[in-house]
């Protein structure tokens, strides 16, 4: 079926209250920390612009922190060649051991894809990587990346289609973020050293400033916050993207992980 036809489907079994809703005015629920100016509030708080250049780059965090929820963040990423730039939408707890749940958007060289590379850390420890190919072009209008966190499990979603879905196998040894409130941080900095094809290809500062765009912050979080699981249209859209646009699975690495 074409992605468009998934488009009006609901993917997800809600199975819980959320005791408290932000629509994310950023003036009101965010600060940005560092960048020397190239991080700007727009449109009112609405919006908010993030630029890199060859001295540096910016980001802002969420001015408070969460214990579970649905975070959600429409993203119009740098366009044209923005190889060697990173852009993130992430939650991260503070201190040793920290953990973390990652959207990280490497860029290419000018009509290559963008990588979406997602990452999960518990206890300081991540390894946890996927990466996609998405299926349109997110440099050119605006697109929703959403974290959903429970005890239960992570889910990845674009646009409301889930890519990925990580349970907590912690019965098994595996670690899960299910115990540190974390933050909403977002940045575009410069990583050309690996971002690019492995680092082989490097940013071009003639190219500079690179601009990515976020709006429409949304965060429903609380203490009644419970699972979360994919329900049958979920389940086949999630195969549909792991199939056709996943292009890194830690799981499948062998050199890695022997």
């Amino acid at each position: 079926m074409a992605p468009a036809k998934f488009a009006v489907l609901s993917f997800l079994v809600i199975l819980a209250y959320f005791a408290s809703l932000s629509e994310g005015n950023f003036y009101q629920d965010a600060e940005i920390t560092w960048g020397d100016g190239r991080a700007k509030i727009l449109d009112g708080g609405s919006g908010l612009s993030l630029s890199l250049d060859q001295t540096s780059g910016s980001g802002f965090q969420s001015k408070n922190e969460y214990l579970f929820g649905r975070f959600d963040m429409q993203l119009k990423l740098v366009p044209g060649n923005s190889a060697g730039t990173v852009t993130t939408f992430f939650l991260s707890s503070q201190g040793e051991g920290h953990d973390e749940i990652d959207f990280e958007f490497l860029g290419n060289s000018s009509g290559e894809p963008y990588t979406v590379h997602t990452n999960v850390y518990s206890k300081g420890k991540g390894d946890k990587e996927q990466q996609f190919h998405l299926w349109f072009d997110p440099t050119a209008a605006f697109h929703t990346y959403s974290i959903i966190w429970s005890a239960q499990r992570i889910i990845f979603l674009v646009d409301n289609s889930p890519i990925r879905v990580f349970n907590n196998h912690e019965s098994s040894g595996v670690p899960f973020p299910n115990s540190k409130p974390m933050r909403v941080y977002c940045s575009l900095w410069n990583a050309d050293e690996w971002a690019t094809q492995g680092g082989r290809v490097k940013t071009d500062w003639t190219n500079a400033p690179f601009v990515a765009y976020y709006r429409n912050f949304k965060i429903q979080s609380g203490p009644q916050f419970q699972a979360q699981e994919l329900d049958v249209n979920g389940r086949k859209r999630l195969r549909w993207v792991q199939q056709r646009h996943m292009v890194y699975n830690y799981c499948a690495d062998n050199q890695r992980f022997p």
